[in-house]
């Protein structure tokens, strides 16, 4: 095996290989070359600066932290320090000074003056930051730009969470607790650590409250949980102790102030753009069978995204009335009735449930039902509406088509199997780690529902995610709702195939040229739907 070692050696050395076997006692046969080889080895040794050091040939990997500085705010900067297991988001917090705190103070005091005084009491923040300017002119200020937006932050903002609510970015932001790190959740890093730590309870219980305040809830001891969401309808989670051991917690998911459209979808994978141009025929239904779809998946995987994203579809003329837990949904419509539930009060009365907003909404003449989650007994009032002529969407958590179908059918839905056929799709979709790191998130498979047999629901699939090629594709030999639209339209599927074309080249259009925004979007689907002749013009 030694012997092999140094074949291999001398083979890739040459013959600087000998001078290594020499260190390690081996004497070698051919002593006619060993005048040569004292010759290399004393003009090595001669030359001891210039000697042969591969240490110089190999670059070291930098022990510098990757860091890039981001502009938050007029008076907030974030850096992220992509190293190590969890990266870091660190910001720069500026602090009061002495006199800049009496400042504040005093400005506190009048606020305070002024709200108690009036019942309806709202301060737009524009407005205090002029304001608050020419009071702090008056006080001989120099700096009032930055003090001025640093008062406003503090005072109508979200404390230490302001600047990481303003991150367009950021995707959730969580604390866990009293004297633990926030965690923030980033678009394209994922989790990550920030600098940021609530020592006392009292800093995380105001911004709760704030919160709170601002959607007409309250929590408290006795109603410890709190559901609601913020003016841009971020979704809040937060609890208080005992129903958290470690302090009260606060999760917040952010939404993009420009919602993704299906634009995005398509540059993201999540959907290509034959099955988005497949969904938009489906939806619309050629105008005799819209399609009925739930859209499942796992937390964060993008279920609400892809139900905003395909409802917007719906053809212009329709009324929707979407019912949601918190307001989410933002649709390029103009008839639209949104509703949201409501908790009861301290004394156990004034809930508005999901199934009673939606009993409701069938008296209202809706052609579209939207729900935002769908997880009780409000699933036997959808599909009871769905088997009655009425067309609706919603979200629910599962993992697979068929676990859907479980969930369904069982407690605590009980949705009878007979009811199940109303469903025409199934639409799966899972968030899971990229080869780059963060997250992707991808359609995995489109489930159409045929029919029972024996008692079983039994399932079509009809688009199936390739991971390999990290593509969407279509691996379904014939789709019954596009069956069930060509017989009672009266044309043939070559037709509606056709069609499915049309739109898939306008999306591309749209992909192709960044026209991603939600208005924007919105204009070219009801131009095709008023005029597809001349849409198609401009696209080809």
């Amino acid at each position: 095996m030694r012997d092999k070692r140094k074949e291999i050696i001398r083979d890739l050395l040459g013959d600087f290989a000998d001078e290594e076997e020499e260190e390690e006692g081996y004497v070698p046969k051919e002593e006619e070359d060993e005048p040569v080889k004292r010759k290399v080895r004393k003009v090595i040794s001669d030359s001891d600066d210039e000697a042969f050091n591969i240490d110089k040939l190999i670059e070291k990997p930098s022990r510098k932290r990757t860091k890039k500085i981001k502009k938050v705010s007029d008076v907030m900067k974030a850096e992220i320090i992509e190293e190590g297991l969890i990266p870091n988001y660190n910001v720069t917090i500026p602090t009061f000074s002495a006199k800049e705190k009496q400042l504040y103070n005093e400005i506190r005091e009048k606020l305070v003056e002024v709200a108690v005084t009036q019942d309806d009491f709202q301060v737009d923040e524009e407005s205090f930051i002029v304001e608050c300017k020419q009071f702090l002119r008056s006080r001989g200020v120099r700096d009032v730009d930055r003090l001025s937006s640093q008062i406003s932050q503090e005072m109508l903002g979200y404390g230490k969470l302001d600047h990481m609510i303003k991150d367009d970015d950021l995707e959730e932001i969580m604390v866990i607790g009293i004297g633990s790190n926030v965690f923030v959740y980033h678009r394209d890093i994922g989790m990550m650590v920030t600098n940021v730590i609530f020592e006392e309870e009292s800093e995380i219980k105001a911004i709760i409250d704030v919160i709170a305040r601002q959607v007409n809830r309250r929590i408290d001891q006795q109603t410890p949980i709190l559901d609601a969401r913020l003016k841009d309808g971020s979704r809040v989670n937060a609890t208080l102790p005992p129903v958290s051991a470690d302090g009260p917690t606060l999760t917040i998911r952010k939404f993009k102030k420009d919602p993704l459209t299906v634009v995005d979808l398509i540059n993201y994978k999540t959907i290509s753009p034959h099955l988005a141009g497949f969904l938009w025929v489906c939806t619309d239904g050629l105008g005799v069978k819209p399609c009925n779809a739930i859209i499942a998946g796992g937390t964060g995987s993008g279920k609400t995204t892809t139900l905003n994203t395909i409802a917007a579809f719906v053809p212009p003329r329709e009324r929707i009335i979407t019912i949601e837990d918190t307001l989410e949904l933002q649709l390029p419509h103009s008839h639209v009735v949104r509703m949201e539930t409501r908790p009861p009060n301290i004394e156990g009365k004034g809930e508005l449930t999901m199934d009673t907003l939606v009993k409701n909404s069938l008296r209202q003449r809706p052609d579209r039902v939207i729900v935002g989650e769908v997880r009780g007994a409000e699933a036997i009032t959808l599909f009871t509406a769905l088997n009655t002529g009425h067309s609706g969407m919603g979200t629910l958590h599962s993992n697979t088509a068929r676990e859907t179908i479980t969930r369904l059918i069982n407690q605590p839905m009980n949705v009878p199997n007979i009811m199940i056929p109303a469903l025409d799709f199934i639409i799966m979709q899972q968030r899971m780690y990229g080869p780059e790191g963060g997250s992707i998130r991808r359609i995995t498979e489109v489930a159409e529902v045929v029919g029972m047999e024996e008692g079983n629901v039994q399932l079509n699939r009809v688009f199936e995610w390739d991971n390999v090629n990290d593509k969407v594709e279509y691996v379904g030999i014939a789709s019954q709702t596009l069956r069930d639209i060509s017989e009672l339209r009266g044309i043939g599927i070559s037709e509606i195939e056709e069609e499915i074309e049309k739109r898939r080249l306008v999306l591309e259009y749209l992909a192709d040229n960044n026209i991603r925004s939600i208005d924007e979007v919105g204009q070219y689907i009801n131009q095709y739907y008023r005029d597809p002749d001349a849409m198609l013009d401009e696209v080809l």
